[in-house]
């Protein structure tokens, strides 16, 4: 026998080998016709029991007690679950029993993927069920369910608990864990929700390159490739940005996007490699625009896929009811670190930093020691929603110079729960204020820089022919997520996160 399987998946092999010498196909490739899920037999059986007479299911089996020529089980859909009873005499009306003593009874595992047709009723303790009157084997399941199982003393076998194991294998943890394909369903709601709101006021969802010649929009390090047929270098998006800029140019006044960005740095419980961002530029906009649309925005979204604008995280309670707080970035270090940075060289930061013990390295800008401050001092405090704004020009070379603050940009950023969830500026659209920042971030990466932005003289080019005020945005629709369904790790709301290689172990 195959030495690596287990005890159970050898018997369940067994069974499939039975299944096939009766006739019975255990990966039936005709369409099973379902008309009914579990949550509609559940909610609306008291009230509309004739619409239940002739139902048709499909699903999961998760239990089953076998009561000589009767049965109880317990089939798990899309939707959730519901009770089913199976009666030897209403599946087998014939001679032959073996459909149900020994396909049903013997052969069919926790798992496995069945059919049944029949009615709605409820039992004399009032649960409402399905009385099956066919029986249908639709897949077999090789390989056992943890099932949770609780002994006599209270104690829990066999939970699904395990988060490293729960992210390797999330269609496990999605079959035995109900309440986490909610998180899912929410998220697919919010974005469904922001783009509702982006739509009905004129704006249009566009589609630009993951992969780039030139990585730009944000201060990253970016995964690196190679087109054979090119015979080129490319790396993966670290942000969409100066593409969409490049439409406004061409212009439509408002486009988004909501799309995969890569950016290879460190794993945390709010960092991931790949993860989903949406932007949007508004062409004859500013940043204080900008701040009004977000909070306008997050307030509706939120108070429709979470039914209110109060969502807790832990024992935080976070209110997106407008308006947020505002906040220059300078008076925020000053508040909560209580020193002044705004006349401070780059000698002088860096000592700071070091009698602190924050980390830093030579490479590192004036510009960038003020944001390891900012993070290491600041960023903890902003739990409610907060705008950080009016940011040191050397943090943001593709922002527009401030109207009325010298050395600083049009920036901000919301932070909610300790984390950054959104960045917008006024975008510079000043072709030659923006090759020279792109020249300086060049001297920044000579000095080692490694998230320092490249040169791209197409986006100069295109901004030569001329860009109209705009304010851009980028919300981390991951980070969102969390705060909506009240998880505290990034993994929770990523399908599949990325994860190391799982080590394997020669028997």
């Amino acid at each position: 026998m195959q030495n690596h399987l287990s005890e159970q998946e050898i018997i369940r092999r067994q069974y499939l080998d039975e299944l096939r010498a009766m006739g019975v196909d255990p990966f039936p490739a005709q369409a099973f016709s379902v008309n009914t899920h579990a949550s509609d037999l559940r909610h609306r059986f008291d009230t509309e029991p004739d619409a239940f007479k002739e139902i048709s299911l499909a699903g999961r089996l998760m239990s089953k007690r076998n009561m000589g020529k009767a049965s109880f089980a317990e089939l798990q859909d899309s939707s959730g679950r519901i009770q089913l009873y199976i009666n030897r005499d209403q599946i087998c009306p014939g001679e032959s029993k073996e459909l149900y003593n020994t396909v049903f009874k013997r052969l069919c595992d926790i798992g496995d993927f069945i059919g049944v047709r029949g009615y709605g009723f409820k039992t004399q303790t009032g649960e409402i069920s399905v009385h099956v009157q066919e029986f249908f084997f639709l897949a077999k399941s090789l390989h056992p369910l943890p099932i949770v199982k609780t002994d006599a003393e209270g104690n829990v076998h066999d939970a699904f608990t395990d988060p490293e194991q729960r992210y390797r294998k999330r269609y496990v943890d999605l079959i035995v864990n109900p309440h986490v394909k909610e998180i899912f369903v929410r998220r697919s709601r919010l974005i469904n929700a922001m783009r509702r709101y982006f739509d009905e006021r004129g704006w249009l969802e566009v589609e630009t390159p993951v992969l780039q010649t030139i990585h730009g929009g944000a201060a990253a390090r970016p995964f690196h490739t190679h087109h054979n047929a090119l015979d080129m270098p490319l790396t993966l998006r670290i942000a969409n940005e100066l593409y969409l800029k490049r439409l406004i140019v061409g212009g439509f006044d408002g486009v988004y996007e909501f799309g995969k960005m890569f950016r290879n740095e460190g794993m945390d419980r709010t960092h991931n490699p790949e993860f989903t961002s949406m932007e949007i530029y508004v062409a004859y906009k500013d940043y204080i625009w900008m701040m009004e649309m977000v909070e306008d925005c997050l307030e509706k979204v939120i108070t429709e896929v979470h039914g209110g604008t109060i969502v807790a995280i832990g024992n935080r309670k976070i209110d997106f009811k407008k308006p947020y707080r505002r906040l220059t970035m300078y008076d925020a270090i000053q508040e909560y670190a209580g020193i002044q940075v705004e006349h401070m060289d780059e000698a002088t930061l860096r000592q700071y930093c070091r009698s602190q013990h924050i980390a830093v390295e030579d490479s590192m800008g004036r510009g960038k020691l003020i944001d390891s401050i900012f993070g290491e001092k600041v960023e903890g405090h902003l739990i409610q929603p907060c705008y950080i704004t009016d940011y040191p020009l050397e943090m943001t070379p593709l922002a527009k110079k401030h109207r009325s603050k010298e050395g600083l940009v049009e920036r901000f950023e919301l932070y909610v729960n300790g984390k950054e969830i959104a960045n917008a500026y006024s975008e510079l659209n000043d072709p030659i204020d923006q090759k020279q920042r792109f020249e300086l971030q060049l001297k920044l990466a000579a000095r080692g820089d490694e998230e320092a932005m490249m040169m791209d003289e197409d986006f100069v080019h295109a901004l030569e022919y001329g860009m109209p005020p705009t304010s851009g945005l980028g919300i981390g629709i991951d980070r969102l997520t969390m705060l909506v369904t009240g998880q505290e790790a990034i993994q929770e709301v990523l399908l599949f996160p990325q994860m190391k290689p799982e080590a394997r172990h020669q028997a």
